[in-house]
């Protein structure tokens, strides 16, 4: 699934948030982000005209299957353009893993997972290889961690975290390390820990302020990571903090304007975050999506998905 609102907008910011209703992508783009109000039923009437469309365009085209059906399970882009997707749950947690490749439209089996998860995160490392993390195994909650190579299509273990954990995040930093942040393991996380691949080994970092699961992580172009929304307990989080690298320390920065859990992070190509769906307050489904303007620390309303939805993809279109 892609999720249709890759840009940013805004009371006056039209630049390519209906692109999905079957307009054409550069008509949409003609409404400048900082269109002027007088500007505003010209960029409507373009959005809105009927356009051709070219055949195939803004549609979905089956490709080939899973061998194994899966769920709760990741999906990594490797450097040679196939995709990993490994693990995950199918009548308990699985090890086996399969690599698409877009070429045949076809999956094939490569080295399974030494130990069975769902639940947890995979992460493309500066040099190729795929670092999976915790999750959630058929005996209880993981700390062990795991390394594919491509060149080789096997598994090897690396360092395990300090803490087990499931329904976290894993950031990978500009300096090439990988930060995991809260997340759940019986009890609601606010720990923080750092991957280094050069040692295979963990540190701790400064917590969270505020624990939290199922929440996004979202590295900013400024070396800075966006962590937002999530949930503890029965509370739905509205607030976010920023990490940074450089002095490893958090710090608050603006909330949401509604609480969730389980929706989308994507950083936009003006360095903006869409932030779109998700669960809210008495387990209501979010349609509403909100932008992150990393110069402000503020966001803004930035229209609503056709359907509510959580727990679902996004991905920036080229």
């Amino acid at each position: 699934m892609i999720f249709p609102f890759p840009a940013e907008t805004g009371s006056l910011r039209f630049s390519e948030e209906f692109s999905a209703m079957n307009t054409n992508r550069s008509l949409a783009a003609t409404c400048l982000p900082e269109a002027p109000v007088i500007a505003l039923l010209w960029c409507l009437l373009v959005i809105f005209l009927p356009v051709p469309v070219a055949s195939g365009a803004n549609t979905f085209a089956s490709t080939g299957s899973l061998i194994t059906a899966r769920q709760q399970h990741t999906a990594t882009l490797l450097p040679n353009g196939k995709v990993l997707a490994a693990g995950g749950y199918n009548a308990g947690q699985i090890t086996s893993a399969e690599l698409y490749d877009p070429a045949t439209g076809v999956w094939s089996a490569t080295g399974s997972l030494a130990t069975a998860r769902g639940n947890y995160t995979a992460t493309l490392l500066a040099g190729g290889k795929v670092l999976v993390v915790g999750g959630q195994g058929n005996s209880g909650f993981l700390a062990s961690a795991e390394l594919y190579d491509p060149a080789t299509g096997l598994w090897s273990a690396t360092g395990s975290l300090a803490t087990p954990r499931a329904y976290h995040t894993a950031t990978r930093l500009s300096n090439g390390k990988v930060l995991i942040a809260g997340g759940y393991n019986g009890g609601f996380l606010d720990s923080v820990e750092i991957y280094d691949p050069a040692t295979g080994l963990w540190s701790a970092a400064s917590s969270l302020s505020a624990a939290r699961y199922v929440h996004t992580a979202t590295l900013l172009n400024n070396g800075k990571v966006l962590v937002a929304g999530g949930k503890q307990n029965i509370t739905y989080i509205a607030s976010a903090e920023l990490y940074d690298p450089a002095t490893g320390q958090w710090t608050a920065t603006g909330s949401l304007t509604t609480g969730r859990y389980g929706q989308t992070a994507t950083m936009l190509t003006n360095g903006k975050v869409l932030v779109a769906g998700g669960e809210g307050n008495g387990g209501s489904l979010i349609a509403g999506a909100e932008l992150y303007d990393p110069a402000t620390g503020v966001w803004t309303a930035a229209g609503s998905l056709g359907t509510a939805r959580y727990i679902h993809p996004a991905a920036l279109l080229p």
